[in-house]
């Protein structure tokens, strides 16, 4: 991997959400990345982060954590804690689109109650737990950057399509919340940069029922994604603290 202009003092990434797509993707390229000295990974089931625990690299660590409960992302960072970590990078890849009868809504007929608290279980409280327990694990001297999926159709001002209720209002909720993050760590963590970042249509599972009318130009590889999310994550300032952008760097409107 061409190396980025941006250094980092001690090269310590977590990229939660490994298990495959951009997770593991991220997972990848940072470890081809000479700038990197450790990259700890998370998974939620072995079962499905087969393509993760066989990287076997000797800078890769892999930690099981269900990103959704507090106890876990707690112990996660204790775990780290425990290893004398300063977090250079945090890379949130944790989402939910479709799966079993969770179904993206077309309607307000189609409105469940649960599967509407499952999307914000998902796609909304785990970035605020992360940046609740790992603020004390990001190192204080440099800039260090925690970054989080999110997505375009999250954006209320660009809504003008409808639908898809759950996952539209999920993903707002995370952009508020990533954004009220900010402002707090601006004043106890300030050189930390908090991104929401908007992958673009990347050809993986969580967009594979929905792909059908996506031109091809405008479908990514994952690893085109990653270099373009890492492009945009290597070139933040503290100035970008707080800002949702898209793949190409543009800054989207919240």
């Amino acid at each position: 991997m061409k190396a980025l202009t941006q250094t980092w003092q001690q090269g310590t990434v977590l990229v939660v959400g490994a298990s495959q797509g951009i997770g593991l993707g991220f997972v990848q390229h940072l470890l081809a990345d000479d700038r990197i000295s450790q990259v700890f990974a998370t998974y939620r089931q072995p079962t499905t982060a087969a393509a993760l625990l066989a990287l076997q690299h000797p800078q890769l660590q892999c930690l099981p954590l269900e990103a959704t409960e507090e106890g876990e992302v707690a112990q996660l960072a204790a775990q780290l804690q425990a290893q004398k970590c300063s977090l250079d990078l945090v890379v949130n890849c944790v989402g939910v689109l479709h799966q079993g009868d969770l179904q993206p809504e077309k309607s307000l007929r189609q409105i469940d109650a649960k599967q509407l608290l499952h999307y914000f279980q998902i796609n909304s409280i785990p970035a605020v737990l992360l940046a609740k327990h790992l603020q004390p694990l990001l190192r204080k001297e440099g800039r260090t950057v925690f970054a989080n999926l999110s997505a375009k159709i999250g954006s209320i001002e660009d809504n003008r399509l409808g639908g898809w209720y759950g996952y539209r209002a999920s993903k707002a909720a995370l952009n508020m919340l990533l954004k009220t993050t900010a402002i707090e760590y601006s004043r106890k963590n300030p050189h930390t940069v908090i991104l929401a970042l908007h992958p673009g249509t990347t050809d993986t599972r969580l967009s594979e029922p929905f792909q059908r009318n996506v031109p091809p130009e405008k479908l990514f590889s994952v690893d085109r994604t990653v270099k373009q999310l890492l492009t945009i994550i290597d070139e933040a300032t503290e100035a970008d603290n707080g800002t949702f952008f898209s793949w190409d760097g543009s800054q989207l409107p919240w």
